[in-house]
This record gives structure tokens, sequence and C-alpha cells, in this order.
């Protein structure tokens, strides 16, 4: 699953990292070093520019960041509290769950982090992970999200857009810390799976590849991340050697739960 990463880098060079235009509009105060369900996140999308009256243009597309809130609300949802529940989409039903099918087909994103982070049982505790990339790359979670209008609202109120991540079974060296890990899109993947214009995107929900993610770091941290309330530099950093990562272990957070779907 995934209920907690971090992300510190600025819209500027998110924008360079994933060649696309800042639409942020400063709604990003900061780095976030402890991002939670229902915090604004940046996401990437790439959709048909529209001109002054709203027309899409089909011969163009054009790759921006957004600012999307953590947990996704559907159209159809009566009340924004269901998003809570939102936060994850599991690959195996994504293309029949009503909360998602409508999303998987029309509006996928990408949620760029510095990694995300799981707990895994050893003995009486719950120890922590970052995982990383070594190389200083962004990783991009593969994502859905949607708009949804407050029908108690007046009908000029701008919309609430939302998103949740892809999760899958986990592979590799991840299996020590959880069964389950977001879905990862390697950088020649961001374009086919951005494309507006395609509906089908079975082929890219497989697991991400085992040499792919055989090459992040899985990082012990402190258990101040269990609290949401913290949030520093320091929730990244190692505090001690990693254990043997070869043998199997639970995993789960003291502060999130699984969400519905995760």
């Amino acid at each position: 699953m995934c209920g907690r990463y971090a992300a510190t880098k600025n819209p500027a060079a998110l924008a360079a990292e994933f060649n696309a235009v800042d639409a942020t509009g400063g709604e990003i105060a900061g780095p976030d070093y402890n991002v939670a369900p229902t915090k604004q996140v940046i996401s990437v999308v790439r959709r048909h520019p529209r001109d002054a009256e709203g027309r899409p243009d089909p011969a163009r597309t054009e790759r921006s960041l957004r600012v999307m809130r953590w947990g996704l609300v559907p159209r159809w949802a009566k009340d924004r509290a269901i998003g809570t529940r939102m936060i994850n989409a599991r690959v195996e039903s994504v293309s029949i769950k009503p909360a998602f099918r409508t999303s998987l087909s029309t509006h996928r994103c990408l949620l760029p982090a510095d990694g995300w982070f799981e707990w895994r049982r050893e003995g009486a505790t719950k120890q922590p992970f970052f995982i990383t990339r070594t190389d200083g790359a962004s990783i991009a979670f593969a994502g859905l999200w949607a708009t949804w209008r407050d029908p108690a609202a007046d009908a000029a109120a701008p919309p609430l857009v939302t998103c949740a991540v892809l999760t899958t079974s986990a592979v590799g060296r991840m299996t020590t810390v959880h069964d389950r890990m977001p879905l990862l899109m390697p950088p020649d993947m961001w374009e086919a799976w951005l494309d507006p214009d395609s509906a089908d995107v079975t082929e890219l929900l497989s697991a991400p590849r085992q040499d792919f993610v055989d090459s992040l770091e899985l990082r012990p941290v402190s258990t101040a991340v269990n609290s949401v309330r913290n949030n520093s530099p320091e929730l990244l950093a190692p505090v001690r050697p990693a254990t043997d990562l070869d043998e199997p272990g639970l995993s789960g957070s003291d502060e999130i739960r699984p969400a519905r779907g995760a």
C-alpha cells in the first residue's frame, strides 16, 4: 500500500524533470517530508489544451503540473468525505471498481515523490523504512484523478480535484517490508501512461520490473514519521544499518490504516 510519502522538490525542479509546464499557481507551500492523505500534492497530467471558450484542441497535448488533494472523490459522490477511503486503488480491481474505472480510462496522472514510507514488524515494534532512488531522481507513482463539485455549493465554485495512488503486489526486496507497493512508472512509460487519447492501459498495470525495484534503497528511519505532525528532513535520515532484508516481515503503520482499495 502507500499511505505516506515524501515530496520535497519544488515545482520548478519537477517541471524540468518531467518536461512539464508548471500550473501549480503557488498552491504548494514548500517541501513535505511526511505527505499524508487529504494533503495537497503535485501531480503530472497530459491534456489537450483548451481555448478561451473551453474547447479542447485535438491536435495538441500539453504536459503540466497540477495540484490535487490526495484521496479520490468520484464525480458521482454525494460527499467529499469518501476521499479519505480512496487514497489507493488496487491494479487487480481498478478497471471494475465504480470509483476508479472512469478515471483509469480518461484521467491518469503521475505523482512525483522522493520516496515512500512503509512499516515492518520487528519483534514488538514496527520499524519504518523509506524507499527511495539512490540517484536523486524522483519516483513516479501511477495515479488516477477526478473532479468533483459539491452539490450544495455555488455553481460558479471551482471543482475539487483529487487523486489516488495505484498499488500492486510487492516485487523483489520490497516483499521483505510489505506485500503491496505503489505502481511505479519508469520514465520510459510516462508518455504512454499520460496519453489522454488512450483508454486501454491494461498492459501498463503490470508490476514494476524487478531490476528497477532492486535499484531502490530500503532505508530504516526514525519512528518520528509515525506522527503526521512531524515534518522535517530528519524523517528521511537513516537511523541504523538495515537489518537482514532477505527475511520476510509484517508491516503496518501506527497512524495510517489501510484504505479501501489499498
